[in-house]
């Protein structure tokens, strides 16, 4: 079945929009994350939009990504890839001009002899470890790793042009780490400062700390979810509530409709069983699209004009939604999540019905679905 019957249309102009206003909010710099995809939404015109809409950085995750930026004539703004591996491409990365990031002297080393080999500078971030636990040096390694970066400027391999962390609990505003995180970072500027080093760019927040925590901005912060018009704090407010409109919007057309009687059971295993007789849609999307399996009788859809859920379980390529006696037919659009218009799901919905966040959803989903980019309704090239 062609995968036309299914789409992700993604409002560019939402993006570009969502940047504007996340610019506005702050003094400092804004740094677009587009890793995973753009969260789903295509990496290529989040980009884009995010630099229509005033970002002065790029992030991503990956080497490969950011090298996809440069491939495709992104040629500015800066680019930082920061999930850096042994062996990577280092010398591919610098001839593309990629801000690479730094957490521990193995890989200082590795960018160092790639520069040697280039004749050129590298440019890099220091990342310290404030107190996530996942990547950047620990504090006790911070100082041998400040004295080698500055060694290597003195010998012009590499700049240090940043120096960053990240939050564990910005998505709980107000916890008591949030400042004790701060501290950390402020002392592993000092220290790097003291040592000579002078960043162009001190960066700690992410989307939740830059909606949330302007103390925490510094020069530049790293919206990701925000780009997209979801909230990182949804238990504080939803996106309006910080100039934000999401930006994905999920849909399929039915493919079968049919009468069935009460009792009739529906979907493996049959956890869901029809009260009365009532109409079956099918929707030509599953868990290998990226709906999460966890949406069985709980994922809220939007079809006819009216809220349901998912009628039994998510299938690998398929679900199910109960029409009752509403006038259906064939080709009839249902809708996943988008904005929340008119009452409809959105991204969020999905996240509590499924006990994951908002994140998930959108950048889980897969590549058989179709995106199809629209600015201000019309539809444009990705």
């Amino acid at each position: 079945m062609s995968r036309q019957h299914a789409v992700a249309r993604i409002d560019v102009g939402a993006i570009r929009d969502n940047v504007a206003a996340l610019r506005s909010g702050t003094s400092a710099e804004v740094m677009a994350v587009v890793k995973a995809d753009g969260y789903g939404h295509g990496l290529l015109p989040s980009a884009r939009a995010a630099v229509a809409g005033g970002a002065t950085w790029l992030g991503t995750a990956l080497l490969d990504e950011a090298l996809a930026l440069r491939a495709a004539g992104i040629t500015e703004p800066r680019v930082l890839a920061w999930l850096i591996g042994p062996g990577e491409a280092w010398g591919e990365a610098l001839r593309a001009d990629i801000d690479l990031s730094v957490n521990a002297a193995w890989a200082l080393d590795e960018v160092v002899e790639a520069a040697r080999e280039a004749g050129t500078t590298a440019r890099v971030h220091l990342k310290v470890d404030s107190g996530l636990g996942r990547g950047g040096a620990a504090p006790a390694d911070w100082a041998d790793l400040v004295d080698a970066a500055r060694k290597a400027e003195a010998e012009g391999t590499v700049r240090v042009v940043g120096v960053w962390s990240h939050l564990a609990y910005a998505d709980a505003p107000g916890h008591p780490t949030i400042v004790r995180q701060a501290d950390v970072f402020r002392e592993a500027l000092a220290q790097a400062e003291s040592a000579g080093l002078s960043p162009d760019v001190r960066h700690l927040a992410n989307s939740a700390a830059t909606l949330t925590a302007p103390d925490q901005h510094f020069d530049l912060v790293r919206p990701g979810l925000a780009v997209y018009g979801l909230s990182p704090v949804p238990d504080v407010a939803g996106p309006s509530a910080y100039g934000l409109r999401p930006a994905m919007t999920l849909a399929a057309d039915l493919v079968h409709v049919k009468r069935v009687p009460a009792g009739h059971g529906v979907s493996y295993g049959h956890t869901y069983l029809t009260e009365r007789e009532t109409t079956l849609g099918l929707v030509p999307l599953g868990y290998a699209d990226g709906v999460p399996r966890a949406g069985g009788n709980v994922g809220p859809v939007l079809a006819a004009g009216r809220s349901r859920t998912v009628a039994g379980r998510v299938c690998m390529d398929q679900l199910v939604i109960d029409l009752g006696d509403d006038d259906v037919a064939v080709g009839d659009e249902v809708v996943l999540f988008g904005p929340g218009d008119d009452g409809g799901p959105t991204a969020q919905d999905w996240a509590a019905a499924t006990g994951t966040i908002s994140y998930e959803i959108v950048s889980r989903l897969g590549p058989r679905v179709p995106r199809r980019y629209l600015d201000g309704g019309v539809e444009v090239a990705p």
